[in-house]
């Protein structure tokens, strides 16, 4: 019982952005709060996609920089919170073998698996190339980070393409518009003359701005679809640079070269 209150207290003070026990939180005027670094990011991020307003990444409401305020509450939690060890018995548990009870130390390379001295001289690993769990943790980690970064980066490049669609789209719709007032202010001096060729006209630029409107709508549609998809990656590489250095190891054969 105690446990899980534990863990919906964390809940409250952790970072939307990045998932971790809040670092010098700031909260906004819709109540939310973020690591100070989180939410100064956030900004930069807005001001490089030339967003004219911030938003609250959780509920997408306005806010301005500098109405953020220091929560030093949330701050005092959140640190007391870092020495918890919310299930101390399930990590003990995780860091035995479930075929012999032995602990698990050494990482199979050949089958990307966390094994006891035991499973090394059985059958199944025979002749595998091992080694201890500490050499391996930081190669693992790093590989990690990277495609962490390299998610980032490209979430950020997503996200200023998406805005540079939604700019162009803008201008596009205000330039036709323009023209459509121009051709229809020549064609009402002439409208007895040539009122089928306004027509024509007008029928033209009409057709123009839904064919180039609609290719936009969808390279917009499909950059916001990609940002999805990064950011559903960007939180599985952090939900496994959190997890212990045993969950992070299981099933690991694959990981960084699907993720990048």
């Amino acid at each position: 019982m105690a446990s899980n209150i534990l863990v919906n207290i964390q809940g409250e003070v952790t970072c939307p952005i990045c998932l971790d026990l809040l670092k010098e939180p700031l909260s906004l005027d819709c109540g939310h709060s973020f690591c100070r670094a989180c939410i100064t990011a956030n900004n930069k991020l807005s001001a490089a996609t030339r967003k004219a307003k911030r938003s609250c990444p959780v509920c997408r409401i306005s806010y301005k920089p500098g109405h953020l305020r220091p929560n030093r509450h949330l701050a005092n939690i959140a640190e007391q919170l870092r020495g918890v060890k919310l299930n101390p018995e399930g990590e003990q548990k995780k860091e035995l073998c479930v075929r012999h009870g032995e602990k698990l130390l050494l990482f199979c390379k050949q089958d990307g698996q966390v094994i006891c001295w035991l499973c090394e001289w059985s059958q199944e690993h025979h002749g595998h190339q091992t080694c201890l769990i500490e050499e391996i943790v930081q190669e693992k980690k790093e590989k990690l980070q990277g495609a962490l970064k390299q998610m980032r980066e490209k979430l950020q490049e997503a996200g200023y393409w998406e805005a540079q669609v939604k700019e162009r789209r803008t201008s596009l719709k205000s330039q036709i518009q323009s023209e459509r007032q121009g051709v229809q202010a020549e064609f009402a001096e002439l409208r007895g003359l040539v009122d089928s060729a306004e027509q024509t006209e007008l029928q033209k630029l009409n057709k123009e701005e839904e064919v180039i409107l609609h290719k936009l709508a969808e390279d917009e549609t499909e950059l916001i679809q990609q940002s999805q998809l990064i950011d559903i990656l960007i939180s599985d590489l952090k939900h496994r640079l959190e997890a212990s250095d045993i969950d992070m190891l299981q099933d690991m054969t694959d990981i960084i070269q699907r993720d990048l």
